[in-house]
């Protein structure tokens, strides 16, 4: 097995309150379990739910969103929904629901103000994933871009007993629609019992994460991997790993890029590129000048929403 790419270490994921509240606790790989310095170009990864909904609001009304109104700036955001609808408004005017597995891309840049969640029906389940990646220092302060992704536009590989779905870079051939500023592959694996699939690095990339979320898996004939726990492989030699998933299937978020290596500044949830650039940051929100590009009517109010 000397020519299979080795795992640094395989390691649980940490429960977190990311928004403060206590009641909302989630599963968090990144930074949690493996350190920013290690994940880059990856910042964190929560795993939300599976959690009953208590009911669903539209894009027709202000009420609802489960995480409320907030800002970002100099980021990539993904939300990745596995069970439920997504539901996403924000400072560009967009405000959709999406089914799942489905998701929704941002492109923060100079920055962005946006609300989320309470789009699946009362009683049915909502479980996902709010993925950060950096963003390159000389990107920080482009305009912002966004778009949704509905579960038919996502395309797949098929692979022996179970599929791929490529959100973002390639995988044989086939592009993911996410569009970001940094070089990463995102993909989502689903395994049936007993499967076994090869992965391979690509060439532009050296930092390779596997998040479990469902069932478990044996890499390389050697570790384990069961759900609620990450590994992170040595890229520096062989560049493959042979997965075999366990006997409840395996189901899995990969996490590929190429490190950036740069100097970030991160506090909440802004990611600059200095801690003057973090503070002037800060002081245009509290003076209401963030963020600098949005539409022109107030995205808050839905009833200002142009027809």
């Amino acid at each position: 097995m000397t020519d299979l790419m080795p795992v640094k270490y395989v390691r649980a994921a940490k429960a977190a309150n990311p928004t403060g509240d206590p009641n909302f606790t989630v599963q968090q790989c990144m930074p949690g379990a493996i350190p920013e310095a290690e994940c880059d170009p990856f910042l964190m990864c929560d795993e939300f739910g599976p959690t009953v909904s208590k009911g669903a609001h539209g894009d027709d009304t202000d009420e609802g969103f489960d995480v409320p109104w907030h800002p970002h700036h100099g980021m990539e955001i993904l939300s990745y929904i596995v069970e439920g609808r997504g539901r996403h408004a924000d400072s560009l005017g967009n405000r959709e629901t999406f089914a799942s597995p489905g998701f929704q891309w941002l492109s923060v840049g100079s920055g962005i103000e946006h609300a989320e969640g309470g789009g699946t029906p009362a009683g049915e389940r909502t479980h996902g994933f709010q993925i950060w990646m950096r963003m390159p220092v000389a990107n920080m302060e482009d305009d912002p871009r966004y778009g949704t992704v509905e579960p038919a536009d996502i395309p797949t590989v098929q692979i022996d007993k179970g599929l791929v779905r490529v959100i973002a870079g390639a995988l044989n051939g086939v592009m993911g629609p996410a569009r970001f500023s940094v070089t990463v592959q995102m993909l989502e694996v689903e395994l049936e019992p007993g499967a076994e699939w090869s992965y391979t690095v690509p060439d532009n990339m050296d930092n390779a994460i596997f998040y479990c979320f469902k069932g478990g898996a044996t890499i390389n004939r050697r570790e384990t991997i069961k759900s609620q726990q990450c590994c992170r492989f040595d890229t520096s030699g062989a560049r493959t790993a042979l997965i075999t998933a366990g006997g409840d299937g395996y189901r899995c978020m990969v996490f590929t890029g190429k490190m950036t290596k740069e100097k970030i500044i991160w506090h909440g949830p802004f990611v600059c590129s200095s801690r003057q650039n973090l503070e002037s940051t800060f002081q245009k929100y509290n003076r209401g000048q963030f963020p600098p590009k949005r539409v022109s009517w107030d995205y808050k109010d839905v009833r200002q929403k142009p027809r």
